[in-house]
């Protein structure tokens, strides 16, 4: 049987509540998908519940809200059946906000992750270099040592000036520390290829814009929400893309066709 390309798509939609109010039906409708992980849903399982929204029939609904009520999380929805779900990282200092799935497909690992912000006076970039980045980048690493790894979601890091729209300008503000910086090429080292990169070289490509001064509409924005895969997955991605077009928060989805 020939295989067929697996579409995946991930969006941090800042409040399933808000976008659901907006723009998620016409985005569900016009963005068939077997799985969308959905970062910073900020919403528990009963708030998702009172929402009383259409949510598309096939898809079994996967949610880790955080410890603190409407704020962080992480959830999924997929037609693809998981052998197994991971919450978490494992450790109740990086787990309290519900910022990490794992779905094992059985061929391949599929990682939804929202990565702690360092904040305008940079307060948690000790957290998020000593701790956070090292235990996620073990997690990836680890699970790639028996099957191939997809990870996605707001890293929240533009990685090379090439991903915002200001590098001067944001020298060592939150995202673009040379800190973080480091830190994700580190966790490409670990074995990770950034998919984008795959197919556009160019800037001007962003996922996330400030709700000031018409950033959007400006463009000026940063990339700070990726598909990475497994180097030896590489060959198998057809179509990494952004989809700048979708409107309903300050991110927009970023989508990987791959053949597994």
């Amino acid at each position: 049987m020939e295989k067929r390309p697996i579409k995946l798509i991930s969006w941090n939609v800042n409040g399933i509540r808000s976008v659901a109010k907006k723009t998620l039906t016409a985005f569900l409708q016009q963005h068939p998908a077997d799985v969308y992980c959905f970062q910073e849903i900020k919403a528990n399982e009963a708030d998702i519940a009172g929402m009383n929204f259409a949510w598309p029939q096939g898809y079994e609904k996967i949610w880790y809200p955080a410890e603190k009520k409407g704020y962080a999380g992480t959830g999924i929805l997929t037609r693809l059946p998981p052998q197994r779900v991971i919450f978490g990282l494992g450790d109740k200092e990086h787990d309290r906000e519900g910022r990490v799935i794992t779905l094992d497909f059985g061929k391949f690992f599929l990682v939804n992750v929202y990565t702690p912000n360092a904040q305008p006076e940079l307060t948690r970039l000790d957290y998020r270099i000593h701790g956070w980045d090292p235990a996620f980048r073990a997690h990836v690493g680890q699970l790639a040592k028996s099957k191939p790894v997809v990870f996605c979601g707001d890293l929240n890091v533009a990685h090379k000036e090439i991903d915002l729209a200001n590098p001067q300008a944001n020298r060592h503000h939150a995202g673009f520390t040379d800190e973080e910086r480091e830190s994700f090429s580190k966790l490409l080292e670990v074995g990770f290829v950034d998919t984008f990169r795959i197919f556009e070289k160019a800037g001007g490509h962003y996922t996330w814009w400030s709700y000031m001064n018409k950033a959007r509409e400006k463009n000026i924005g940063w990339r700070i929400d990726y598909f990475c895969v497994s180097r030896d997955l590489q060959s198998k991605v057809l179509s990494a893309g952004i989809l700048s077009h979708v409107m309903g928060s300050d991110h927009c989805p970023v989508d990987l066709e791959i053949i597994l």
